[in-house]
């Protein structure tokens, strides 16, 4: 047995959502990262610590609290309804919320770490050239931090393409507009088809073994960094 256009039309839309969500996070992570890198200010702990939430809180609270937010007695879904975007659960903009919040720590924390690593020096040197602080970063920090640019969009990526508990919980299971691979396999075993969900449960088996291995291989330092 093969997979069938439904399956394909899943791929595809994992795919989007990923795509869309590594570009989204790489421009939120990154001024968020330079900041925790940086600063000394007393909200960096506190910062830090809500940025890595959903490496310890079960996807199901996040999504939970979402939903609230989202919905229509929440605040952020009755300021989407005022705009006249509608309310975003269950749509393809949910989906790309939900998994903005709950992959950045896998490219905010690799691109910390990288800034983290170039030091004060090259900064120092920069300034002493009268490069402007926005000089300085594009010219400096960013070329000198690539690594960390890599392994952040990589795994950010990966870890959209994984996700289950959020976007089943804000997108449902609707064809060709929330339902992502994850959630195709699920229905898959549900319906006992386990040929079928062994063939999508295989190639993401494959994909993920495949990031890793090029990370590690790639930027071993960096992934030493994630430990």
């Amino acid at each position: 047995m093969t997979l069938d256009a439904a399956d394909f039309a899943a791929v595809r839309l994992t795919l989007e959502l990923a795509t869309v969500v590594t570009l989204l996070l790489l421009a939120i992570g990154t001024p968020v990262a330079w900041w925790l890198a940086r600063t000394r200010s007393r909200l960096r702990h506190a910062v830090g610590a809500v940025v890595a939430l959903p490496l310890v809180l079960p996807p199901t609270v996040i999504g939970f609290y979402l939903l609230l937010l989202l919905g229509p007695n929440g605040p952020v879904g009755k300021l989407t309804e005022a705009l006249g975007i509608g309310l975003l659960p269950f749509s393809f903009g949910g989906l790309v919320l939900a998994s903005v919040c709950y992959s950045l720590p896998f490219v905010v924390q690799p691109l910390q770490n990288a800034f983290e690593a170039i030091g004060t020096r090259p900064l120092e040197v920069a300034a002493t050239l009268r490069a402007s602080p926005w000089d300085t970063f594009w010219s400096v920090a960013v070329p000198l931090a690539r690594p960390g640019f890599l392994s952040g969009a990589v795994l950010g990526f990966a870890h959209t393409v994984g996700e289950f508990g959020v976007v089943l919980m804000i997108g449902g299971n609707i064809p060709d507009k929330t339902r992502v691979v994850s959630v195709q396999i699920y229905d898959h075993v549900e319906a006992l088809e386990y040929a079928q969900a062994h063939w999508l449960a295989g190639g993401m088996l494959a994909f993920s073994f495949i990031v890793l291995l090029a990370l590690y291989t790639l930027y071993p330092q960096t992934m030493k960094g994630r430990r």
